[in-house]
């Protein structure tokens, strides 16, 4: 009896530390791959923004509910079972889908920049629509599954070598972190002047100044981050559709873009990293800018089309 359960404890000693090792494996493995998609989130958390520009301050925190809600079911229930199996059973198909996304981004930044220009205009319905909250939930989760998609598949492309249930469970752990880090951000950013608020109507002069000045400063930084979100779906979906290419066989445009990334990297001394990441995002951005703009013009002809077909029908 005793030695039975003596061999008991020994099994459950083993199962422990084989846990422990497998924890210690997926927080490393979670670790390294959320790294290497850092860059996507710093980008996610600057294009959350835009969407709650202008919302009732009550109903901010509600909606980046709703949408972080909306990432995690992008993540968990469509990317990740779809990445793992075409990983396991077509990874060839991974990045023709990753460039359709990079196609839906550079889409709706271009279109932004247009309309901003005055180049295309807003149709009425759209306008009517643009503070629906259904309607903005909506967009945000949309233009969140691209940038997930992209930061779930370069993860799976760091943990390749391991098993397929390993594989998942780093996945999970990502998904949940990254979802946390970027919605959690873009919580705080929006509420800071309710920070600074709060602060102003304190005795402390330098609690009241620092929050009158954060009060102010907040609609500057929000403005600020709207255009930096449109600035970043172009830069990410440029840069998806010239890595894209470039796995498909066409080399001459990424090829192009990465010699001058080099280039520049090697000739300015401590500062090349930074400055060969801007070259980069740079020509990222003007291709994002290019394919986009074809996209909107195409899209918005064909709408018109559809419209004069409605009504002639009618």
């Amino acid at each position: 009896m005793a030695g039975g359960l003596v061999a008991l404890l020994d099994d459950i000693a083993a199962l422990v530390k084989i846990t422990a090792a497998s924890i210690d494996d997926i927080a490393a493995g979670a670790g390294r791959a959320s790294t290497k998609a850092m860059g996507v989130v710093i980008d996610d958390a600057a294009v959350t923004p835009q969407y709650v520009e202008g919302i009732s301050p009550k109903r901010e925190l509600p909606i980046i509910w709703k949408i972080a809600v909306g990432s995690i079911r992008n993540k968990l229930v469509f990317i990740l079972p779809l990445a793992l199996l075409l990983s396991q059973f077509a990874p060839w198909a991974l990045t023709p889908i990753l460039m359709l996304g990079g196609c839906y981004l550079v889409f709706e930044g271009a279109e932004k920049l247009l309309e901003a220009a005055g180049i295309l205009r807003h149709h009425a319905e759209h306008g009517e629509a643009v503070r629906d909250e259904k309607s903005i939930i909506g967009a945000a989760v949309r233009t969140d599954l691209v940038l997930s998609a992209e930061i779930m598949v370069i993860s799976l492309n760091e943990v390749a070598d391991q098993h397929f249930w390993m594989r998942t469970a780093i996945l999970v752990v990502i998904a949940l972190l990254m979802t946390v880090a970027v919605y959690g951000a873009v919580g705080l950013i929006v509420k800071m002047d309710d920070l600074g608020l709060r602060l102003a109507q304190r005795d402390s002069k330098v609690s009241q100044s620092f929050g009158r000045g954060l009060v102010k400063a907040m609609p500057i930084i929000m403005s600020v981050l709207s255009k930096v979100g449109v600035i970043a779906m172009l830069w990410v979906g440029g840069h998806i559709l010239l890595t894209g290419l470039d796995e498909l066989g066409w080399h001459a445009p990424y090829g192009f873009v990465h010699h001058l990334e080099d280039l520049v990297h090697h000739a300015t001394g401590a500062f090349g990293a930074f400055l060969g990441w801007c070259v980069n995002t740079a020509f990222s951005c003007i291709a994002g800018i290019l394919v986009g703009t074809v996209l909107a013009f195409a899209i918005t002809a064909v709408k018109k089309a559809r419209a004069k077909g409605g009504a002639t029908k009618h």
